[in-house]
């Protein structure tokens, strides 16, 4: 059997043979372009780290069942070769669950939705699943390992499985499916740094590492009154912190972070920043989490105050951790700084208002009807919107209309005028009967997958339903809206569905972008409330007016010599105009730092 690179003895470190300290940094290829993923390497390697880690997301290489992809975006080994160009290590997380803020937790929503499914156990249609994935992804991921000339030396076992459960014959089977398809690199569990989560999550004979915001020397005596054999690993150095819509941006000081890896440094222990470079939640891939009182959907941006911005810019932690880093003995020869990426001069694009909302989204997608609603799993919808309408037959006077199973958001209208606006698994509103039907629309949002916690894989949609007082409304249709899989073509024949809003409420519109020379800018839609926004047909992600984030990263790449075209799809109410700033913003900032208290 091949030896891997990385081994360890008496609580050391060795990368062959000779004793090494991994200092890797998290840049996922899936929230980078693949035309800046080169640029954004050659930055964390000028970081002062030898090595890179990566999940893999299941749902982005196989959305729909049987499609498995590992080209443009997701061509996985082209961005593990720029790596080892950069003359980095490659350390992958391929799951199958991967947490990561990413919609799902990285699972298919195809899967999840399959009635009965069992996530993350022994359920054995679960393990078929994975076993049949990892078919596809773990030979690709071993033809890159150290050992056949490439530059991958440790894989991850799951991802923090101890917060999830106990089923270790699960964790045990993803360990030896990895073996089983050639994996012979460093294996190894990330846990928090807590017993409970260490007991569920860590293998015997397998390498336990940590994941961690603060008191690396706590979690350093955890793991080493387990494992006293084995080196100190934190496997997520929470430097920074993602955000929720409606709450402030994440922050965490230079200070404080390059006190905590100072703090791991110290301990003799091998570190990944998590992130070195964030980058952005394209498209509808934002995950979301759940307090046990309401979901808290996570916004477009994923900068997560990293050391490199979510443009590449090199921010002032940047320079604290790689002072900390390259102080270390034997650290490599510090490397020329990049500079930060253009960004275009700031500026002003009128909008022209196109097709009015349900007009557009009623022209968009084909009817589905059903007696009672259809849920997004049902319709075989991952992401997106879907429009349910019914014409119930309400007596006169005033009626409660209750809407039960909701995830996570409807508009509601009556007869095409907004009546309420609804964010409650259970919520009521009002409607005036007139003895003749009425035409009731809800417009249903998937706001992201929760990624996290026990609700991992709860359906989307209207999963309960519609009641008049007592009385259940049936005959309904659907029409099924994905958004983030239109293609150009698409997106431009819904904008021109139906005739513009006379109104300004919400709607289609568009405004050309021209440039002589692309470059990177930062995009604002003032008096715009909730909607997506896409550029050259590539959706580019949600905006929301409640923040904290108010500008979307618009990557260069995306752009093109002349006229280019933004279109806006606007839930509630449309601006007038369309900003280009030279500087993100991503709200009012509060310090942040994780702990397990």
């Amino acid at each position: 059997m091949q030896r891997s690179t990385l081994t360890y003895a008496d609580g050391t470190l060795l990368r062959d043979g000779r004793p090494h300290r991994l200092l890797s940094g998290s840049l996922h290829y899936f929230r980078v372009h693949p035309g800046q993923w080169a640029d954004r390497l050659r930055r964390l390697a000028a970081l002062g780290l030898n090595t890179v880690d990566t999940y893999v997301p299941w749902n982005f290489h196989e959305r729909t069942e049987g499609d498995i992809r590992f080209d443009g975006p997701r061509d996985l080994a082209r961005f593990v070769r720029l790596a080892q160009e950069e003359g980095l290590d490659v350390v992958v997380r391929p799951g199958p669950y991967i947490c990561a803020e990413w919609d799902n937790g990285g699972l298919p929503a195809w899967l999840t939705g399959a009635p009965g499914m069992r996530l993350r156990t022994s359920h054995g249609p679960f393990l078929e699943a994975v076993d049949r994935w990892f078919d596809e992804l773990i030979p690709r991921v071993a033809d890159l390992q150290a050992g056949r000339s490439g530059p991958v030396v440790a894989v991850q076992i799951e991802n923090e499985y101890g917060s999830y459960g106990d089923d270790h014959s699960y964790v045990r089977h993803i360990r030896d499916a990895l073996v089983a398809r050639g994996i012979t690199e460093l294996l190894y569990t990330a846990d928090g740094p807590t017993p409970l989560m260490q007991d569920g999550g860590a293998l015997p004979g397998e390498l336990a590492a940590a994941t961690f915001g603060s008191r690396p020397a706590e979690a350093a005596a955890l793991l080493r009154s387990r494992r006293s054999g084995e080196p100190f690993l934190c496997a997520e150095f929470w430097n920074g912190w993602f955000d929720h819509w409606g709450e402030k941006h994440h922050v965490r000081s230079p200070a404080s972070a390059a006190e905590d890896l100072g703090g791991i440094l110290d301990e003799g222990g091998s570190v990944s920043l998590y992130m070195a470079h964030g980058g952005t939640n394209f498209g509808l891939w934002a995950g979301a989490n759940h307090d046990g009182r309401a979901l808290q959907p996570t916004v477009t941006s994923y900068d997560s105050d990293a050391p490199i911005a979510e443009n590449g810019a090199l921010t002032p932690k940047f320079f604290a951790l790689r002072d900390r880093l390259t102080a270390l003995d034997g650290a490599a020869v510090r490397r020329p700084l990049p500079a930060d990426p253009p960004l275009l001069a700031p500026r002003e694009l009128p909008v022209t208002r196109r097709a009015a909302l349900l007009g557009a989204l009623r022209a968009a997608a084909r009817p589905v009807s059903a007696p009672l609603p259809l849920s997004f799993e049902e319709l075989s919808l991952a992401s997106g919107l879907v429009l349910y309408e019914a014409e119930p037959l309400l007596p006169p006077g005033e009626h409660e209309v209750t809407v039960t199973g909701l995830h996570d958001r409807a508009q509601v209208f009556v007869d095409d005028a907004p009546v309420a606006v609804l964010d409650r698994e259970s919520a009521s509103f009002t409607v005036c009967g007139t003895g003749a039907r009425v035409r009731l629309a809800l417009l249903v949002e998937n706001q992201g997958r929760i990624n996290y916690g026990p609700l991992l894989g709860q359906g989307k949609g209207i999963l309960g339903g519609v009641r008049v007082e007592r009385r259940l409304v049936h005959g309904w249709t659907m029409r099924p809206l994905p958004l983030d899989t239109w293609t150009p073509r698409e997106t431009a024949r819904a904008a021109a569905a139906a005739p513009a809003p006379s109104d300004g409420r919400g709607g289609f519109a568009t405004a050309v972008l021209s440039v002589a020379e692309p470059a990177d800018t930062f995009v604002a839609l003032p008096g715009f409330g909730k909607g997506f926004l896409w550029v050259n047909g590539t959706l580019l992600g949600r905006y929301w007016e409640i923040g904290p984030q108010t500008t979307l990263y618009l990557p260069g790449p995306l752009l093109r010599p002349g006229d280019n075209t933004l279109t806006v799809l606007e839930l509630e109410r449309l601006g007038e105009r369309v900003v280009l700033h030279d500087r993100p913003d991503l709200g009012p900032a509060e310090e942040y730092v994780e702990t397990f208290d």
